[in-house]
C-alpha cells in the first residue's frame, strides 16, 4: 500500500518533488511504519518483489530443460502470475528508475545482487560453483536481458513487458547472433 501510493505521487509530482512526509501523509501511516518497510525514499522504487517469483518458478522447472529454457519458462510463469496492477507497477517502477539519475545509479547494485542470486540458482541447477565464469556469464547475460527490456519499455511505454522479456530470452536461448 505504501509503495502504491508513493508511486502515484512520484508519477504525479515527480520523484524529486515528492517527500517521504508526503508519502506518509498520503498513506496515513506513521513515520516508523514507513521506515520499517523502506529505509529511504529510493527503496520504495528500488525494492523488487519480482525476483523471488522468478527464483521459485525456476526451481520448479523440469531438469531436462537447459538452464536458459528453464529461465525463460520461469520468467513467463512469473509474469503470468502478476495482476494487471502489478504489471503496471513494474512498468512504472522501471520508468521512474531510468528517469531519475540517482535511482539509475542505485539500480546497478540491484543488478549485481540479482546476478549473484541468479548465479547461485544456476550453479545449483547445473552442478557447478556460482563463481564459475560460465555460470557468471550466463547470469550476467540474463541481467543484460533485464536491462535491455527496461530500456525498451522506457522508450515504448505501450510495449508488453512480458512479451519483450520472452523475446529477449528467446534470443538468448538461440545463441545471441545478429
Amino acid at each position: 500500500m505504501i509503495r502504491a501510493h508513493a508511486m502515484r505521487l512520484f508519477e504525479r509530482q515527480g520523484y524529486e518533488n515528492t517527500t517521504v512526509q508526503q508519502v506518509i501523509d498520503e498513506v496515513e501511516v506513521s513515520e516508523s511504519t514507513f521506515f520499517r518497510y523502506f529505509p529511504n525514499k529510493a527503496d520504495v522504487v528500488l525494492t523488487d518483489d519480482f525476483d523471488p517469483l522468478i527464483v521459485d518458478s525456476f526451481r520448479r522447472q523440469p531438469k531436462e530443460l537447459t538452464a536458459v529454457q528453464a529461465l525463460r519458462n520461469a520468467f513467463r510463469e512469473a509474469f503470468a502470475r502478476l495482476s494487471r496492477d502489478e504489471m503496471d507497477g513494474q512498468r512504472s517502477r522501471m520508468t521512474i528508475v531510468l528517469a531519475v539519475p540517482e535511482l539509475r545509479a542505485a539500480m546497478l547494485d540491484q543488478f549485481v545482487s540479482a546476478m549473484r542470486l541468479l548465479a547461485e540458482e544456476l550453479a545449483q541447477r547445473v552442478g557447478r560453483r556460482p563463481e564459475d565464469l560460465a555460470v557468471q556469464t550466463l547470469a550476467g547475460a540474463v541481467v543484460g536481458v533485464a536491462m535491455a527490456v527496461m530500456i525498451a519499455v522506457f522508450e515504448d511505454p505501450s510495449a508488453s513487458l512480458a512479451d519483450l522479456f520472452d523475446q529477449a530470452m528467446a534470443h538468448l536461448e538461440s545463441g545471441p547472433t545478429l
